[in-house]
């Protein structure tokens, strides 16, 4: 194993030697068999005088980066009065499995970070969260305010209309645009690492299984960019690169369309914040069309929904950002976008099932269509 690979094993052989229920707020539990009625009061109910958890059970757990469980509470009557959450959803790096996959890229921290620290930022379509706390051992959890009956999670086969790729434009801006370039990148929001640090420190791992997942994938990708198989990790680190001396914000990174879900009355949201790091809004405003579009509305709608974000962006950040380049600059974009998928399709040993694989062949489709239409090479001529 590597340092890190033991680093994370020794913590959590430490973690289950040192096993106990939680009992204050600031308390990780080791399992979800742990949690007790009195940490859920300790972290739901903080604030709300004589309140108290009398009863909680969990849904069927899901599992993936991180085992996700939802949590049904009942409360005594001075919590019903305080409308306290009647359910919270947690994401958890309780399991080794769970701490490999997310300590590497310390994903499971910058989640927690993103719902200490920049959530109370934004308003925005975005899970609440009630409680998020993160250990050197890589054990994490993070409890989210349930988003509510109605509420549906995309897949692959959402047909987003128009008017759900407009909104789509309008979240993101608003979170690109809150944040460009301000000074809070360099302080509060500096515990996120930059994007070009991010994808730099996976290279070594990412490169071999994501130029055999483009192999795996030749059946959706479009003969003319397959046969450029050798170029696309070189153009993949120009893309990288490019976030050197680009203007910043803070991006979601992994805002594909799995990560979107739509209210019950009919909103987009925007969950799953694991990737969030400091770099140019342009690879996730392309991240978030190629995956969410059908090839067909993508060709159809793609210029007017960057116009769209850029109307929304300028108009949240107070900055006049010419249009000109803006195309050029998401071609580049594209390469990292595709290397999230084709490291999906031929996972590096040890890592979970991220996604479905019919997910993952779909989304490689639609990106690699747009790559081909777009020239994306030619983009950095």
């Amino acid at each position: 194993m590597s340092n890190r690979s033991e680093e994370i094993a020794a913590g959590y052989e430490l973690d289950k030697k040192n096993r106990r229920p939680p009992v204050s707020a600031k308390d990780i539990p080791f399992a979800y068999e742990d949690i007790t009625a009195e940490w859920l009061t300790a972290i739901l109910c903080a604030g709300i005088e004589g309140a108290k958890v009398v009863a909680f059970s969990f849904d069927a757990p899901d599992i993936g980066s991180t085992s996700r469980q939802r949590i049904v509470v009942d409360y005594n009557q001075a919590g019903r009065d305080a409308g306290l959450p009647l359910s919270v959803f947690c994401k958890a790096t309780h399991s080794l499995a769970s701490r490999m996959a997310t300590g590497f890229g310390n994903t499971a921290k910058a989640e927690v970070n993103f719902y200490n620290i920049a959530r109370p930022l934004l308003d925005v379509e975005a899970p609440v969260g009630c409680f998020a706390n993160f250990s050197p051992s890589f054990n994490s959890i993070v409890v989210l305010r349930d988003l509510g009956p109605g509420t549906t999670f995309c897949t692959h086969t959402t047909d987003i209309t128009r008017g759900n790729a407009e909104d789509q434009m309008r979240l993101l801006a608003k979170v690109h645009g809150k944040f460009l370039e301000s000074p809070v990148l360099d302080t509060t929001l500096s515990v996120f690492p930059t994007w070009h640090y991010f994808f730099s420190s996976f290279e070594s791992v990412f490169k071999g299984p994501c130029d055999q997942g483009f192999a795996i994938a030749e059946d959706v990708i479009p003969a003319r960019l397959f046969a450029r198989r050798q170029d696309v990790w070189g153009a993949t680190m120009a893309s990288v690169e490019r976030h050197l001396h680009l203007p910043h914000t803070l991006n979601h990174g992994d805002d594909h369309l799995r990560n979107w879900y739509i209210t019950a009355d009919g909103r987009m949201g925007l969950g799953d914040w694991q990737a969030a790091t400091r770099g140019h809004w342009s690879r996730d405003l392309i991240y978030g069309l190629l995956t969410s579009l059908s090839i067909d509305n993508r060709r159809l709608w793609m210029d007017e929904l960057l116009r769209c974000y850029m109307d929304h962006l300028q108009h949240t950040s107070g900055r006049k950002i010419p249009f000109d380049g803006v195309l050029d600059e998401i071609r580049r974009q594209m390469f990292t976008v595709l290397a999230f998928w084709t490291i999906t399709i031929n996972p590096v040993p040890g890592m979970p099932e991220m996604q479905p694989r019919d997910s993952t062949v779909e989304f490689i489709r639609r990106i690699a269509s747009a790559m081909d239409d777009f020239d994306a090479f030619g983009a950095f001529k």
